[in-house]
């Protein structure tokens, strides 16, 4: 399989020339990076096209509008929104340490993999504005105006009143007074299906573009979003650790997880004799140097979730490609 170049970036688009083309971090302060859609979308009323080596960015005050389509928009790192047909929502503002959208008609969802000091995520809705404050999933409906938090937490501003909507609560907007009350999480549609299945997508796609950040630049200074164009997508790199969404289950790696985990050489036992002796050197049930055949499809906190598992041959398939960018004992960082 062909080498595969990885893009990486904080949220800006770094043009997709070619996949063997040379890739430089690129640095960018602004939310609002259009990653991906489907049908007809609009960005103040232009029509947009779906495409692998363009990705418009929204500016302050722009209004994104689908009609039989959808569209996925990146946040800061670590934040995405999705919103459903019919539905279309305004960049309040666009800094990543302040980020403000406001939906204004259907629907939209919001992943949060990473919740940061550094950042702050406001969603408006009618009369109340919800700050994200927790990992999670959350979704904003129009009509009937209503917050549901799959998983989370929501710090709903309404007037002079904060009012917490913790998991498996949706706050209605719609009458006279906001009600806290209870919903079942297991009621999805289309567009919960779908933005699953987008996540899952980048989560998969975070293995070998963690990978090549580690083998090309050792670590990151940021949480950062990386485009990946094996998949022709935007994947989520965490600066350090992992991070797993608690209600998708799916979980993002950063550099030096990722290399440990999937790609770090296995100690083996080799017997001499009376005595035996340990070496450090791959093991021999990986079936290739890097081992990816054994690791990745055991890890704990991606193959928790039944969609994973759909998804482990692609996870292998992107380890596997991204194994010869580079040599892996080049990349710094693998403890972080």
């Amino acid at each position: 399989m062909r080498p595969i170049r990885f893009a990486i970036v904080t949220i800006a688009m770094l043009a997709f020339v070619a996949l063997t083309a040379s890739a430089q971090p690129i640095i960018s302060a602004k939310s609002g990076v259009i990653a991906g859609l489907e049908g007809n979308v609009f960005l103040d009323n232009q029509a947009l096209e779906s495409s692998v080596t363009h990705f418009p960015d929204m500016k302050e005050n722009s209004v994104l509008r689908t009609e039989d389509g959808r569209a996925e928009v990146l946040l800061p790192p670590g934040y995405v929104l999705r919103i459903g047909e019919n539905a279309s929502f305004k960049m309040l503002t666009n800094r990543l340490i302040d980020t403000r959208v406001e939906m204004l008609t259907g629907s939209g969802i919001v992943e949060v993999d990473e919740n940061s000091k550094d950042t702050n995520v406001v969603v408006a809705l009618k009369a109340g504005a919800a700050t994200l404050s927790k990992a999670g999933v959350y979704r904003f409906d129009s009509e009937p105006a209503r917050i549901k938090v799959f998983s989370g937490m929501a710090s709903v501003l309404l007037g002079e009143s904060t009012i917490l909507v913790p998991t498996g609560h949706m706050l209605s907007l719609a009458g006279d007074a906001a009600v806290v009350e209870k919903f079942d999480i297991g009621d999805t549609d289309a567009l919960d299906h779908w933005a699953r299945r987008r996540a899952e997508a980048m989560a998969v796609a975070n293995v070998s573009a963690a990978k090549y950040v580690n083998d090309n630049y050792g670590k990151l200074n940021h949480s950062s979003w990386g485009f990946n164009p094996y998949f022709g997508l935007y994947t989520y790199i965490p600066m350090y650790g992992s991070m797993c969404n608690p209600y998708y289950n799916y979980c993002y790696y950063s550099p030096g997880v990722v290399y440990n985990r999937f790609y770090a050489p296995a100690a083996t036992y080799t017997n001499f004799g009376q005595g035996g002796n340990f070496n450090s050197g791959y093991s021999s049930m990986g079936g290739t140097s890097t081992g990816v055949s054994n690791t990745v499809a055991s890890a704990p906190s991606m193959s928790s979730s039944p969609a994973m598992s759909s998804a482990s041959s692609a996870s292998s398939a992107a380890a596997s490609s991204s194994a010869g960018h580079g040599s892996a004992s080049s990349g710094g960082g693998h403890g972080k």
